[in-house]
């Protein structure tokens, strides 16, 4: 049998499959909080100790670049070896690749309950498709044709240089560069670029942060969830409406994603389509509708009209990650 993974800096999804019954049915699956443990192989064998399967090899999905088998996870201090680990899990074989990789190995076997469209565009029959996953970091990666079937290539483009598109964003950036070496597009946009969104616009005097918000926000272990959540939340029975300052946050966080979704549609052609991962999107599909994703998703001038032919999807299923892996396990890729 195989063992799968998606780890990321937050959590970890391991499973158990059966080669007989396919990456959509696993007969053992658990989630794990990854900073509780020293090591991959260290929460693996928790997770092994507590099921009675014969397990032969396994793939693993990992939240930073992977190179001749080796890996780190950007945010998260774990090392991981593929050879090593196989030893030391007394396994055939383990494979460790990208988790933006592993979720481009599912996306062709995505179900129609697993996406949201935003825009059906025109999609050309085997043509490159993009990944952008804003999650606790933010991964790319994207989908090229080989003959016979898609062959994922992971990257690491969420760490290219943040570039603004209008003079809001340009005094984003010069603030963030007060603060730090680089401002990437993960500084703005992942779940550790949302509380950087926030700071800028609190500094800069454009709302009052109230004193519950600033108290949860200090409380809170990941500030992200609870701007998230007063950015969304709209309770009129109880009095309660967005608070400005995180409906500003989001706001600016879905046109900074949807600029470089488009960047990234550009750069690899992506005229098969356009998938949105990560933890975050299903989240804040409303902004996603109905604000200014799409808007900077085309604004590309003279190529605007090559973008409103790019369909955009957003991922639903909160395992596509962990079906990947299983994919790529299953199928020897």
């Amino acid at each position: 049998m195989l063992l799968a993974g998606d780890l990321g800096g937050t959590k970890t999804n391991l499973a158990i499959y059966d080669p007989l019954k396919g990456e959509r049915a696993p007969v053992a699956e658990a989630t794990f909080p990854s900073g509780q443990f020293p090591s991959l192989e260290a929460l693996v064998q928790t997770f092994l100790a507590k099921v009675d399967y014969p397990i032969e090899r396994a793939s693993f999905g990992v939240a930073g670049p992977v190179v001749h088998g080796k890996a780190r996870i950007t945010n998260l201090p774990w090392t991981m070896d593929q050879q090593e680990m196989a030893k030391t899990l007394r396994l055939k074989s383990v494979r460790l690749l990208n988790d933006l990789e592993a979720i481009g190995t599912a996306i062709p076997f995505l179900r129609p309950e697993d996406i949201h469209t935003l825009t059906a565009g025109e999609p050309v029959p085997h043509g490159n498709m993009a990944v952008i996953a804003p999650g606790t970091g933010l991964g790319e990666a994207f989908l090229t044709w080989e003959g016979t079937r898609y062959h994922t290539h992971a990257s690491e483009g969420g760490h290219a240089d943040f570039a603004p598109t209008n003079p809001d964003e340009l005094a984003l950036l010069s603030y963030l560069l007060k603060r730090m070496d680089h401002v990437s597009y993960e500084r703005v946009c992942s779940g550790h670029g949302l509380p950087n969104i926030y700071a800028f616009l609190r500094d800069s005097g454009f709302a009052a942060e109230p004193t519950w918000l600033a108290e949860k926000l200090a409380a809170a272990p990941d500030p992200t969830p609870v701007i998230v959540q007063a950015g969304l939340r709209d309770d009129s029975a109880l009095g309660e409406a967005p608070n400005p300052l995180c409906v500003a946050t989001l706001r600016t966080f879905v046109s900074i994603m949807g600029a470089e979704a488009g960047n990234l549609a550009l750069k690899v052609m992506a005229t098969g389509g356009v998938y949105v991962g990560g933890g975050i999107p299903p989240r804040i599909l409303p902004l996603l509708e109905h604000d200014g994703f799409m808007l900077a998703f085309r604004q590309k001038g003279r190529f605007a009209d090559l973008l409103n032919r790019v369909p955009v999807h957003v991922i639903l299923n909160p395992k596509i990650a962990l079906i990947g892996a299983a994919v790529h396990g299953l199928q020897g890729r």
